[in-house]
């Protein structure tokens, strides 16, 4: 999966929020809503490289554009997880997590929550 720049991940978070469509109408009025009032080139050029990376295609409907995605987000967070753990700690998620805890990043309640999650995921393996 190819990286994509900060602007181009904003144009997919709108699209995944609207359900993982939209017009391009609707990706503007969204951005504006975050007060990112984007130039039409700007999000134009930024939808092209998305489609040439693979995240999206268009569908015509009428004279519109409609951007489908076809990466999901839960899919692209996965991998940019791995990727970042990789990157940054070496593969070495415990190393992760105790900067999370020093860092006070992860709470203890957190952390509770965590150990809940894979005692239970620990004694469905049995």
């Amino acid at each position: 999966m190819q990286q994509v720049s900060d602007y181009e991940l904003e144009l997919m978070k709108v699209i995944w929020a609207n359900g993982g469509t939209a017009l391009y109408a609707e990706i503007v009025e969204a951005l504006s809503q975050k007060g990112m009032n984007w130039t039409k080139n700007t999000i134009i050029t930024l939808l092209s490289r998305l489609i040439d990376k693979g995240y999206l295609k268009t569908n015509k409907v009428g004279r519109r554009n409609r951007y489908l995605a076809l990466i999901q987000e839960g899919e692209y967070q996965l991998t940019q997880t791995e990727h970042f753990v990789d990157k940054i700690y070496g593969g070495n998620v415990k190393g992760m997590v105790l900067a999370l805890l020093q860092t006070e990043m992860l709470s203890a309640e957190d952390y509770e929550i965590l150990k809940e999650y894979w005692e239970k995921a620990g004694e469905q393996d049995v």
